[in-house]
């Protein structure tokens, strides 16, 4: 049975009640199958450009299209959250003997926080739509962890553009923002989708550290910072190291160059993902010398959690290479007899680097 539409005010209310639950932007997308979504999916997997995450391409199918994946759904609420930083994250990159750790790791680990507010959002539709008449209505919920088109739903949604650094832009909250979906088989009006508003700007193809970017609208993971130091699981390719400079977990470089940026402010961040006095600044000499125990401790909550002890030293003795400071040799040295392989190769890249240093 296809639920009755909802009204306008029960719309407004569901937007109301996101708002009071930390989301800073919301819209609702069709669940139906977008073609050139889909065409567009297909060229990129078909291209290699989503490297080795695999899952990328076995899910395919259900990434085509809300309805691929759940039948039954008949509209998507698409939520934002902010994550707008107060400080540059570029301002560190004068730094090299201190730890770059992208933005939206430095707090809590979102897919926590997002997928509590989400869950509590969609209880209360449901409740909602039965006391209003509307019909049963089911629901499920994803952040990031399921074969869901996130952000070209977002601009199905209205919140945001996907931009030519493929993220999404929003003209209040920049490029700063979690998302967060609710299927359900409830009859929502689709809100109207958003504009590019790119223009001619390029800022964020000639930030790219890596020329990740093959052409605007189109990212080649395998170059990309955030994939290399996150994703990757092997050594890094030698001519990305340098790249790197001391980005140790992901890349803000495109997303901060954003002239939307200049609207974003703080107003909405959460303040669960306010740094961690801990990683907004941390020394690349005290993180080399992280054991698993210490690592876990560390970044209890957070979601820097997931790449493991191993790829994270990995990605510190890089950023150790390229800081030009003899000084770390002292941290870096016993790192080439570790039982990880990869952490010693890159802990002799690094002293071959630090040793060359006049």
């Amino acid at each position: 049975m296809v639920n009755a539409p909802s009204t306008p005010s029960f719309a407004d209310d569901l937007a109301a009640q996101a708002r009071a639950l930390g989301f800073c932007a919301f819209g609702v997308a069709p669940a139906r199958e977008d073609a050139v979504r889909a065409a567009r999916l297909d060229a990129w997997l078909e291209a290699g450009m989503h490297g080795a995450m695999g899952w990328m391409a076995e899910r395919a199918h259900h990434r085509r299209s809300p309805q691929a994946l759940w039948p039954e759904a008949r509209g998507v609420i698409v939520l934002g959250m902010s994550y707008a930083p107060a400080a540059d994250p570029l301002a560190l990159a004068a730094h090299p003997g201190i730890a770059r750790v992208s933005a939206y790791a430095q707090g809590a680990d979102y897919h926590d926080v997002v997928k509590k507010a989400l869950k509590a959002l969609a209880r209360w539709l449901v409740a909602e739509a039965g006391k209003r008449g509307l019909g049963p209505a089911e629901v499920k919920v994803f952040t990031d962890t399921a074969p869901v088109m996130e952000k070209p739903l977002g601009q199905a949604a209205g919140i945001g553009w996907q931009g030519k650094h493929t993220n999404l832009v929003s003209r209040r909250h920049g490029s700063w923002l979690f998302l967060g979906e609710i299927y359900t088989t409830l009859e929502l009006g689709a809100s109207t989708p958003e504009a590019d508003h790119c223009g001619s700007c390029r800022a964020c193809q000639d930030a790219c550290p890596t020329a990740a970017f093959p052409e605007p609208y189109r990212l080649d993971a395998r170059r990309c910072i955030s994939y290399l130091t996150i994703e990757h699981k092997g050594p890094i390719a030698e001519e990305f190291r340098a790249a790197l400079g001391n980005r140790i977990y992901g890349c803000d470089d495109c997303l901060a160059v954003c002239p939307w940026n200049k609207f974003a402010g703080t107003a909405h961040t959460m303040r669960a993902f306010l740094p961690r006095g801990e990683l907004a600044a941390a020394e690349l000499a005290d993180l080399l010398t992280l054991d698993d125990a210490g690592f876990r401790k560390l970044f209890s909550g957070s979601p820097i959690k997931r790449i493991g002890r191993d790829r994270f030293v990995r990605n510190c003795l890089y950023a150790a290479g390229n800081s030009g400071q003899p000084a770390l040799l002292a941290q870096v040295a016993p790192l080439r007899a570790d039982p990880d392989p990869v952490v010693a190769e890159a802990a002799e890249w690094a002293t071959a680097r630090l040793t060359a240093v006049p």
